[in-house]
């Protein structure tokens, strides 16, 4: 089978050769920086930008692994166009600067008479960004976001470089349309701990910060659903409702509610749509059925999760392809030895008795600017097994 065949017919819960393989952002996340715009997301060896860790000699063995062996899912969005007479640059300003080596973007939302600010730090040794302050801070500040109009928000989707993205990848794997659902719109607008409170004590206003984000977020969906219909997709943001910060009433009141007529258009044109939730998931997974999910990840074993990947299998697995089970954090610190073992059990536990197909993959992605020979082999290993490895 070619890693577009067998992917597509893992999603399908149709037999398989083998369970796929693949790295997540490696080989998800684009090399190419035309594809994201730059900014230094894209996965470029070649971009001599300090603060793009991937230009390090380490990086290209394991990029170079992820293009021409495993089952490529490229993680892509469509492109957003603002609609004519947008409102957006009257309300959102955007300035960054550098400042003691590492690269800022502050952003201000001006509303009336109030000001909101959100400051992000992005460091040359990380590829991520940190949020050192949070664009809402009081309920005042909430009140003043809510007086933003919904056209402020609007954007227009164009599903050509999506299209592209699936003629370019051919036979080697498949697109992935990446997005956020509308818990993860509401939740970074805070930080992690005044919005768990929030979202506890203030539930009618937590509301409408969801209502808000769902009126920009579901036309969206259903826009880019029905011009790139039949594909999978990927929706983060439940982790944000999951144990241990929210309990699963309020995983239903703030995701099921909100996230399910996502799942709903998706589904409507032939979609796949595939839940992202770190964490412990035990409780949630009737959830995802429920919401009408036809994968998940990461499935992380405990003590990150809180969940064996040979119970949801037996559990789970008629309704839900399998994503993960590998914590990267064993990719990055687990002897080869004693790895191989932890993968050879997730691929048995993964495919024992009937069900959908497993898509052996880590957790993340190393973030760091340097693949030690030890990350390389426990890549190398994740390969040579699922290849090797026979479905009974």
């Amino acid at each position: 089978m070619t890693s577009r065949e067998r992917l597509m017919a893992i999603l399908r819960g149709e037999k398989t050769d083998r369970p796929a393989v693949n790295f997540y952002e490696i080989g998800g996340i684009s090399r190419d920086p035309s594809v994201f715009g730059g900014g230094g997301y894209a996965m470029d060896p070649h971009d001599s930008d300090p603060f793009n860790v991937y230009n390090d000699p380490s990086w290209n063995p394991l990029l170079e692994l992820a293009e021409t062996a495993t089952d490529l899912i490229r993680m892509r969005g469509p492109a957003l166009r603002e609609p004519s007479g947008s409102p957006r640059n009257r309300f959102f300003k955007t300035t960054e600067f550098m400042k003691d080596g590492s690269r800022f973007a502050r952003t201000e939302i001006r509303v009336g008479e109030r000001i909101l600010t959100q400051l992000i730090r992005r460091d040359p040794e990380v590829a991520t960004n940190w949020c050192i302050e949070h664009l809402l801070k009081t309920n005042e500040d909430v009140h003043a976001y809510l007086e933003l109009p919904p056209e402020a928000f609007a954007w227009e989707p164009d599903v050509s470089p999506l299209i592209e993205e699936d003629r370019r990848v051919g036979d080697r794997g498949i697109v992935m349309v990446d997005t956020g659902d509308p818990v993860c719109s509401v939740a970074p607008l805070f930080s992690m701990e005044d919005f768990t409170v929030f979202a506890f004590t203030e539930n009618a206003l937590c509301h409408r910060l969801m209502e808000q984000a769902a009126g920009f977020l579901w036309p969206l969906v259903e826009k880019t659903a029905r011009d790139f219909p039949g594909h999978l997709w990927r929706i983060y943001g439940p982790e944000y409702a999951s144990e241990p910060y929210l309990p699963p009433r309020l995983f239903e009141e703030y995701v099921v509610r909100y996230t399910k007529p996502m799942f709903d258009s998706i589904r409507k044109y032939g979609g796949f749509p595939r839940l992202h939730c770190h964490g412990r998931i035990k409780k949630l997974l009737p959830h995802f059925v429920r919401m009408g999910a036809a994968a998940t990840d990461p499935i992380e074993p405990p003590p990150q999760g809180d969940v064996l990947l040979a119970d949801v299998r037996r559990e789970y697995g008629r309704d839900l392809a399998l994503f993960g089970n590998i914590e990267v954090s064993d990719i990055e610190n687990m002897a080869p030895a004693e790895f191989e073992k932890v993968v050879a059990k997730s691929l048995r536990d993964g495919t024992a008795g009937d069900g959908k197909g497993l898509v052996l993959m880590p957790s993340a992605a190393p973030y760091g600017r340097t693949i030690t020979a030890t990350t390389m082999a426990n890549y190398e290993t994740m390969v040579r097994l699922t290849h090797r490895f026979v479905l009974l």
